[in-house]
């Protein structure tokens, strides 16, 4: 079949699997906040000497990008941040003294909104106070999300000195129709400058975020931005396919559908974007991220040890994650647990010395059975079911296996070359959940 064939027979509404059951198919009416309490102290007593990952959701933005999905609070009012903080710090003493001690951090991740619309003094104190100390353990893996527009140099080194080594900065695209369209803007020379001053000051790592598929994107003006992107040459990419999902984040219907590639026009910006990035050294991992050969992301999947969890594609794998902020999700392994979604919300409940815990979902075996293969298939693009492949998996695989997307043999499920563009598509064929009560609204993206 050819590509563009495939294209339209596989582009559906598919979920990005950074847990499973997805969000919209969790059994929040079977769950509280005592439960997730329960099976948190349950799980930590059997992993703690693994150590944990926190995720630390920083919502602040001082204006609003039109494409973003994130959960986002828009102020230029800098007086919010010490009240966020205070709620973060106890929301953190409350998870300390549910599990009886500081527990050891292995991975730490600021995210948003924009992390550093806090002042470098504000995360400092955050960061200290979390870390127990000065700065977290030298094998801790402490990243954080960077807007090129307002990360400094004091941001950088103050984030160095408590043990930060990787940054991400969201670009996007450089093409100035595109940064009109998405309100989201900076140069080039501002990307570089903050690159080279990480790199001096010793940061080990540095990703970029590109999107294709924006508003007003096409592909000679992509093509340009990934030429200065690969002249940059940061040690990760993250090539997002946009998602364009209105009726959750009305700040994308500042323009419509015809302002968006779509079918062969969004799949052709694709093709562009990865063969350039391959072409230039950088090595595709998993789903929609690129890496070069030096970076531990490439090492981890290239040793079995790439994960996936809500803070997206790591080379650390805890079995424990705990979310901080407003909207922030928890996963213990056999429940997950998803805070308020307003800052209010949020801070009022942390306020009256409760876990801001709103809803979540207790995984059953059979959720546990599946969420095994869809990791896999993940970061390993292939599983294995032992003897045989479940029937009704079996089922849903037939087509994309005719079409040469996916070969199994015996028990063991493999995505073939062809059939990595299409990841999300092989894992849905092992959603239960989604075909056991099929959405009557679109819930998801397009999967390309």
């Amino acid at each position: 079949m050819a590509i563009n064939e495939l294209l339209r027979k596989y582009n559906v509404a598919a979920p990005r699997y950074t847990s499973y059951p997805t969000v919209p198919y969790w059994d929040n009416d079977q769950f509280n906040a005592a439960q997730w309490k329960q099976r948190l102290i349950t799980a930590y007593s059997l992993h703690k000497l693994e150590g944990i990952s926190v995720y630390i959701h920083l919502p602040f933005c001082e204006s609003l990008c039109t494409y973003c999905g994130c959960n986002t609070r828009i102020t230029k009012n800098h007086g919010v941040e010490t009240p966020y903080i205070s709620a973060l710090l106890k929301e953190w003493k409350m998870y300390c003294e549910l599990l009886g001690e500081q527990p050891k951090i292995k991975e730490i991740h600021l995210g948003g909104g924009t992390p550093t619309f806090f002042s470098a003094e504000n995360l400092k104190h955050l960061l200290a106070t979390i870390a127990g100390g000065n700065r977290f353990d030298e094998q801790a893996t402490c990243s954080f999300e960077g807007h090129p527009d307002n990360t400094t140099a004091e941001h950088l080194q103050v984030l160095y000195e408590l043990g930060f080594k990787r940054l991400s900065l969201g670009i996007q695209d450089f093409d100035p129709k595109v940064q009109f369209m998405i309100n989201r803007y900076q140069t080039p020379q501002q990307v570089k400058a903050i690159t080279d001053l990480a790199r001096s000051i010793g940061y080990q790592s540095v990703n970029y975020d590109l999107i294709y598929g924006l508003p007003g994107q096409y592909k000679e003006g992509l093509k340009n931005t990934v030429e200065e992107v690969i002249a940059l040459r940061p040690d990760r990419i993250a090539f997002y396919s946009y998602a364009h999902v209105p009726w959750i984040k009305a700040g994308q219907r500042h323009f419509t559908e015809n302002d968006i590639p779509q079918g062969d026009e969004k799949f052709a910006l694709y093709e562009t974007g990865r063969q350039m990035l391959v072409n230039a050294g950088y090595e595709e991992i998993g789903m929609d991220h690129f890496a070069l050969k030096t970076d531990s992301l490439y090492i981890a999947s290239k040793e079995g040890k790439l994960h996936r969890n809500f803070m997206g594609y790591t080379d650390q794998h805890t079995p424990i994650l705990l979310g901080l902020g407003v909207s922030s999700i928890s996963d213990c392994g056999t429940a997950f647990a998803q805070n308020a979604k307003t800052v209010e919300e949020y801070k009022q409940v942390i306020a009256s010395d409760e876990l801001a815990v709103q809803k979540g979902h207790l995984l059953n075996l059979e959720d546990i059975q599946i969420r095994r293969h869809i990791s896999n298939l993940m970061c390993r693009n292939q599983t294995d079911f032992g003897a045989v492949v479940d029937t009704p998996v079996l089922s849903r695989l037939q087509p994309m296996i005719d079409d040469g997307l996916v070969s199994v043999n015996a028990g063991n499920v493999t995505i073939k070359a062809l059939g990595k563009s299409y990841l999300r598509n092989v894992c849905m064929a092992f959603d239960a959940r989604l075909w056991q009560r099929q959405p009557q609204t679109q819930l998801f993206s397009a999967a390309i």
